[in-house]
């Protein structure tokens, strides 16, 4: 298969303007009844103001390439390079047709060790009932230097615990810097999304040698009046709180330099046939100074098969 998506993004960043076209086409390629192979590409353009033009520039990379052997049910071998199982953002939310906002949440950096690794993994359901379900994944990560699979030698790993009737999931992700100044990083995330209701609520929080924190995220599509393909339960606003503790110097982990805050506003309406349409205010609360953000983009995700199957 050949899926992926495609959009525009527009914000204002404390009065500073940027536009970014971005493709992010992703391809899963089945090599028997065992073996799948599958990657994720971002091509974009970056234009930002200057006050006398834009300044430009062009990114282009793999986001990740895997070869996935699948042993049984319950085991799932990975290698190449993958995202890193620490927390849920990194694996669930960052394609740019899913998430609720533009920007990733601040505390990203902390646990994911730059968001990919380059090793092996080992990953499946070690308990599925009808009751409950507990899922795992445990990884291995060389550090690598290359422009394409950038990694750092890491390794850790994610609990799940799924309850179906609740439609409740609760985990914890642990990793482990094993190069420079090493350093351990912690985390537990919970999701929530009671049946018939439209609602999502999504939360994390992690910690790390220097910096902690946490956000929530919570959705609405109104499917009362008409089911989400009405035109009323086509809108979706959305709300998200962050906030980020640093507790010591670190330029390091990719957080603020100061405790921060930030509450971010969103609104999405989903067209047919894919497109969705999304605007946001997000209001940042810091010592190094306050500031609004504005964002804005329409992202169209298609799907369909490389080459036609046999009957």
């Amino acid at each position: 298969m050949i899926s992926g998506g495609g959009g525009m993004f527009v914000s204002r960043n404390g009065g500073q303007n940027s536009y970014f076209p971005v493709i992010s086409p992703l391809a899963a390629v089945p090599l028997g009844d065992h073996v799948l192979v599958e990657t994720r590409a971002t091509i974009l353009e970056s234009f930002t103001a200057n006050g006398h033009g834009y300044d430009t520039s062009h990114y282009a990379a793999l986001t990740y390439l895997q070869g996935d052997f699948l042993v049984s049910p319950h085991l799932t071998v990975v290698a190449g390079s993958y995202l890193t199982p620490f927390g849920t953002y990194n694996e669930r939310l960052t394609p740019i047709w899913i998430g609720n906002f533009q920007n990733g949440p601040l505390i990203l950096p902390l646990g994911t060790m730059a968001s990919s690794g380059t090793g092996g993994m080992v990953r499946g359901s070690a308990v599925s009932r009808s009751s409950f379900s507990i899922d795992y994944a445990a990884y291995f990560s060389a550090r690598s230097g290359n422009e394409q699979f950038l990694a750092q030698r890491s390794s850790g790993g994610r609990v799940s615990v799924y309850l179906p009737k609740q439609r409740l999931e609760l985990g914890t992700s642990y990793g482990r810097l094993l190069q420079g100044q090493q350093a351990n990083f912690q985390g537990v995330h919970l999701w929530w999304e009671p049946a018939n209701t439209g609602v999502r609520f999504r939360s994390e929080y992690a910690h790390g040698a220097h910096s902690s924190g946490y956000w929530f995220e919570a959705e609405m599509r109104p499917i009362f009046w008409g089911g989400e393909n009405s035109w009323v339960g086509r809108f979706q606003p959305a709300f998200r709180m962050q906030q980020t503790f640093r507790n010591k110097p670190d330029s390091s982990d990719g957080l603020p330099g100061v405790n921060t805050r930030l509450a971010d506003f969103g609104l999405a309406y989903n067209l047919p046939h894919e497109v969705r349409l999304r605007a946001s205010y997000s209001r940042q609360f810091s010592t190094a100074g306050d500031k609004n953000i504005w964002a804005a983009n329409m992202t169209y995700r298609f799907l369909f098969p490389a080459w036609k199957g046999k009957k």
